[in-house]
């Protein structure tokens, strides 16, 4: 018995000495050194910090996972740590220790950093494949590898690539939050359009945003301690040229050869979602770069173009310039914002019909499913495909065709319909700087265009956007200066009702010697659906689940709105005497509570969804009516590059050789989309898969490829009706 105390006694003093041996170490080797005026920042950043949390609990507190509670330990600790971070600092007497420390802590630094971006990409670095894990951690080191081939500094290094990634970072967590789907660098293109809406949203930071703001706190601190040891010439040339060398090759390698994307190293370009939270947020961000700009598809020749239309038509061309004949009927088409019966993607109930017009449409009219390239957002998309007959999946995924490609004059359905002497206008109850719609739609030859600058004074809209963004508030000073437009706005929104005045208003006022043509973008549904307002009637529940969804009912509660306007719209035009075609589509499904959307589909996650539902989140309806007799007919798929190519059918206008060729491709494979194609017989097919069409479908991309970017090149024949030539055109012709 003795000697076994004795054996632990003795093992708990040799434990002494080692820790003796230890503390000495770093007593004599080390020092904790602070300052009054370092306690006094360290004491006020932690006390910030430490309120903040607390003030944001909720934010945690409010998730239904037992882990909220580390979470919340978590932040709480790392305000504290932070706080006493910045108060103390620990400085070596060991020269080699702190030439290796540093150079050990600049290898270690993108995985905090990967952490603090994947923290605000709302997964966490163990959720990533290995692939994603391997490829994010040599991204944030070769750019820190370039700063400090640049400067030399190891704290310039870790701020520069950490602000610029926690940025970036914190850019796509909102996105997502708003939209739906991930940031990625076309995005830059539309910040003017971001920035108009950004106030209808709410950007109350969650949970993940504050940890990893947390994280970027403590980076940020850490850089700024941090100091390059100093070493000899012969190694900090050494250093610097290596990193140079080794980030240029890298870059180079990925943007010039295909050496990355063949090894795998490439967007999941067919789904993003997935894409980014496989693969994490900085490296597919970054390998998205790569494709911002088109490039020109495999053995394309624009000789060959002719040959791919007529043989697909099996027709000749018109020999004889088109002329108008005096029978054209109106046109009026409408992209109405959001718009979408959720029912395409499970059965649910409702306390009352949210379209009931809609619906009940049968007569004169032609309807069905469309599919659209676009989900939560991306509406200039949708508008793209439509008034061009081009399909965005063979654009570089993600980009947005108005900002990025169209910078000339552009075949469409306004200069086809302009060639048979049709005027033409259109109309957004929003601003002009919106998807640089002024400029594209020039470059598509609309006659004339208005927005809301033209509806209300600017004046109204300063004083609504310096007060905040609260919708009654826009709502009085709209009643105030325009007393007799009560019914102006939903939200803070042009209502589809109003929206539908002015189309009247300008119809009305028309020049009547020619034939009508006005194509409308529609703003009340658009996203921000936490929003109430006393002009908004929320009279959609759904009834068939327990759970509560704010958004979806609200969200249905405008479409009721939108239904009540359209049969206004079309009960005005059925007492007009003059033949007329409505067109009226959705650009997208709305970005809701993605449970709702996950129970309807009857899946657990939104993550990882088979194509054929994947599918389903990306149809929209469509309706074709019009005032005299047309037949009636039932369009159960429908991609959206077809449809005003079926509109010119109904209306029974002359059509170009490429609205025929579409019109004919759209029999064999009537769903052209950036998830897949599918073809007549419902056949789901990836863009990753083989299957018989690849012939049809790159036929069908070096068309495309002709009329937008081969403008040295193009086939006019194929794109305009034999004589017509847009005015943009003849204009660039005589400069």
């Amino acid at each position: 018995m003795n000697s076994a105390l004795k054996a632990v006694k003795g093992f708990f003093n040799q434990v002494l000495k080692v820790l003796n041996i230890i503390l000495h170490f770093f007593a004599d080797n080390f020092e904790i050194t602070s300052t009054k005026k370092s306690k006094i920042v360290g004491a006020s950043v932690g006390s910030v910090l430490l309120l903040t949390v607390v003030f944001f609990n909720a934010q945690f507190t409010r998730l239904v996972h037992f882990s909220k509670w580390f979470m919340l330990i978590f932040a709480i600790f790392g305000s504290v740590f932070i706080g006493f971070y910045i108060a103390y600092s620990i400085k070596t007497k060991l020269t080699a220790f702190n030439k290796v420390w540093h150079f050990v802590l600049f290898l270690l630094m993108p995985m905090v950093t990967m952490t603090m971006t994947e923290c605000l990409n709302n997964i966490f670095i163990y959720d990533m494949t290995y692939v994603g894990f391997f490829a994010n951690y040599v991204t944030i080191l070769i750019f820190q590898f370039f700063v400090f081939a640049v400067c030399g500094s190891f704290r310039a290094s870790l701020l520069v690539v950490n602000v610029l990634c926690y940025g970036l970072g914190l850019a796509h967590c909102y996105i997502c939050q708003f939209r739906g789907t991930p940031f990625i660098p076309m995005d830059f293109f539309s910040i003017t359009t971001a920035a108009n809406v950004a106030n209808t949203y709410n950007f109350t930071p969650t949970h993940t945003i504050i940890i990893g703001t947390l994280l970027f706190i403590f980076i940020v601190v850490l850089a700024i301690k941090i100091k390059t040891p100093k070493y000899s010439i012969i190694t900090k040339i050494t250093s610097r040229t290596f990193m140079g060398t080794f980030f240029t090759c890298i870059v180079c390698a990925f943007y010039f050869t295909s050496i990355f994307a063949d090894a795998g190293y490439k967007p999941d370009f067919w789904n993003q979602n997935r894409g980014y939270r496989n693969y994490g947020f900085v490296f597919s961000f970054f390998c998205n770069t790569k494709y911002m700009f088109m490039s020109e598809p495999g053995g394309y020749n624009s000789d060959d173009v002719e040959g791919f239309v007529s043989s697909t038509i099996g027709e000749q061309k018109d020999p004889e310039p088109i002329k108008p004949t005096g029978n054209e009927p109106n046109i009026i088409c409408i992209m109405n914002e959001s718009l979408s019966d959720l029912k395409v993607l499970g059965d649910f109930s409702t306390n009352q019909d949210y379209m009931p017009f809609m619906r009940s449409l049968t007569e004169n009219t032609v309807k069905g499913n469309l599919y659209v390239p676009v989900i939560g957002a991306g509406t200039s998309n949708t508008e793209f495909e439509f008034l061009t007959g081009h399909s965005t999946a063979f654009l570089p995924s993600g980009s947005n065709a108005y900002m990025l490609y169209v910078k000339n004059p552009l075949a469409s359905l306004v200069s086809t319909l302009e060639g048979q002497g049709y005027s033409s206008w259109a109309f957004h109850p929003y601003y002009s700087t919106g998807w640089d719609r002024v400029p594209v739609y020039k470059n598509l030859g609309f006659n004339s265009f208005d927005f809301l600058e033209n509806l209300i004074d600017r004046s109204i809209f300063y004083d609504y956007s310096k007060n905040g963004s609260n919708a009654d508030y826009l709502q009085n000073l709209i009643t105030s200066y325009y007393p007799d437009r009560e019914h102006m706005l939903i939200r803070q929104y042009v209502s589809d009702s109003y929206n539908y005045d002015v189309i009247i208003d300008n119809f009305e006022n028309r020049d009547k010697s020619k034939p009508y043509f006005a194509f409308n973008v529609t703003m009340q549904n658009h996203g921000g659906y936490s929003t109430s307002a006393s002009n908004f009637d929320e009279c959609i529940k759904i009834t068939s689940t327990q759970n509560y969804y704010n958004k979806a009912n609200k969200y249905l509660s405008l479409v009721k709105a939108s239904d009540d306007a359209f049969k206004d719209l079309v009960e005005y035009f059925s007492q007009v005497k003059e033949p007329t075609v409505i067109c009226m589509f959705g650009d997208h499904q709305p970005n809701i509570e993605t449970g709702f959307i996950a129970s309807l589909l009857g899946v657990k996650s939104l993550n990882n969804l088979p194509t054929e539902l994947e599918q389903k989140r990306h149809i929209t309806p469509f309706y074709i009516w019009a005032n005299y007799d047309i037949e009636e007919k039932e369009i159960d798929m429908l991609s959206a590059n077809y449809l005003s190519s079926y509109v010119l059918d109904i209306a029974d206008v002359k059509l170009t050789e490429y609205n025929k060729y579409l019109l004919k491709l759209s029999e064999t494979l009537p769903v052209i989309d950036t998830v897949g194609y599918i073809d007549s017989t419902g056949t789901h097919y990836k863009w990753s898969s083989s299957s018989p069409y690849s012939q049809l479908l790159s036929e069908y991309e070096k068309i495309q490829y002709n009329n937008i970017f081969d403008t040295e090149n193009k086939d006019e024949g194929t794109f305009f009706l034999n004589g017509y030539v847009m005015p943009e055109l003849i204009q660039k012709e005589d400069e």
